[in-house]
């Protein structure tokens, strides 16, 4: 009860019913708080991209929320989002900003349109710094970086030169783990950064695509150089040790398997493939693992037993959002979303 109420007084705004004195201040909920947020990427040719709103009780969906609350359309391409306090920072990868609203309310804080080039995805350390994966020009493999924003005032205040194609990232112990798969490439490196600048490299399989911390292990899925390529290799899960940043394990897919959308549940792994979910345990891993959903899933997220999971369809029409239990590993919801939704965020 007392964590709930916490929640609640964080996340809440004033609004003054009448300048009488004896009138007591009536708090409301903010209108997005208690959540999944899902960020549509939005049509590749130009339009907007939109951020979907679906309550924890599955009672509400309202779709395109930035604009409804602000009247301005986020930009195209919507890539990703995080979060940092109350704020959510929007990653607009072809528009070369960050927008950023309040997480509960949705209403417009501030941009940063300067210092950014193709972003791609944002992330903080355990300060008051945030960080964009930058690609530059995606046909230039020597521009690509880090910006460090101060997140005090909203502005970019280093870059971080890195090898090229970085994207996701993870935040461990005022550290930076950069996954690059490889912009239009590929690549097989785990760039570490902090506020201080790049600390180091970490060699992993071919196009890491996905990472997830569990206790002092970090588990990054290699997806492998794909068949037009040329060059075709087979996808890999690398655990690294993070007390000494070196790769302690690498298990094998074969040569035509390439893994995405890797996330985790307790001491579940779990992955996409060949349009199937696969179920691992970390902690005796054989792959492939177990087959436990079928559907050609864009984006993965698992929590609190649920699998959450978004169908892109045809990249033209809108998606969906569809939630299993993976007690039984059957659809318990599906939820209609905005064009190509690629990322699943928990609103809490």
């Amino acid at each position: 009860m007392k964590k709930l109420l916490l929640l609640s007084l964080s996340t809440l705004f004033f609004i003054a019913c009448s300048s009488d004195d004896n009138s007591q201040p009536v708090y409301e909920p903010a209108a997005y708080e208690n959540g999944i947020l899902i960020t549509n990427e939005g049509p590749f040719a130009g339009g907007s991209g939109t951020i979907t709103y679906i309550s924890d009780d599955y009672s509400t969906v309202a779709q395109n929320i930035y604009k409804t609350v602000n009247g301005t359309s986020l930009g195209n391409i919507v890539q990703s989002m995080g979060f940092h306090n109350e704020n959510a920072y929007v990653v607009v990868n072809n528009s070369n900003k960050i927008m950023i609203a309040n997480r509960y309310s949705f209403e417009s804080v501030d941009s940063i349109t300067v210092g950014v080039d193709n972003p791609r995805y944002f992330t903080t350390d355990d300060g008051a710094k945030g960080y964009v994966s930058n690609w530059g020009d995606p046909n230039d493999n020597t521009d690509d970086f880090i910006a460090v924003l101060d997140l005090r005032n909203n502005t970019v205040s280093n870059t971080i030169p890195v090898a090229f194609g970085p994207e996701r990232m993870v935040s461990r112990n005022n550290k930076i783990y950069v996954a690059h798969q490889g912009g239009y490439g590929q690549n097989n490196l785990i760039s570490i950064v902090s506020g201080n600048g790049l600390e180091g490299t970490i060699t992993v399989g071919d196009v890491p695509n996905a990472m997830v911390v569990s206790g002092n292990s970090l588990f990054v899925l290699c997806s492998g150089n794909p068949n037009y390529t040329g060059n075709e290799s087979a996808g890999s899960l690398v655990q690294i040790d993070l007390s000494t940043e070196q790769v302690v394990n690498t298990y094998n897919f074969s040569t035509t398997e390439h893994p995405t959308n890797l996330t985790m549940d307790g001491t579940n792994l779990y992955y996409t493939m060949d349009g199937k979910v696969f179920k691992l345990n970390s902690t005796s891993i054989v792959l492939p693992g177990s087959d436990i959903i079928d559907g050609f899933f864009y984006a993965l997220e698992a929590k609190n037993g649920k699998l959450y999971a978004t169908d892109a369809k045809d990249f033209v029409s809108k998606g969906s959002l569809k939630i299993f239990d993976l007690a039984t590993n059957t659809e318990i919801q599906d939820f209609q979303t905005g064009i190509i939704p690629g990322g699943i965020y928990f609103n809490e």
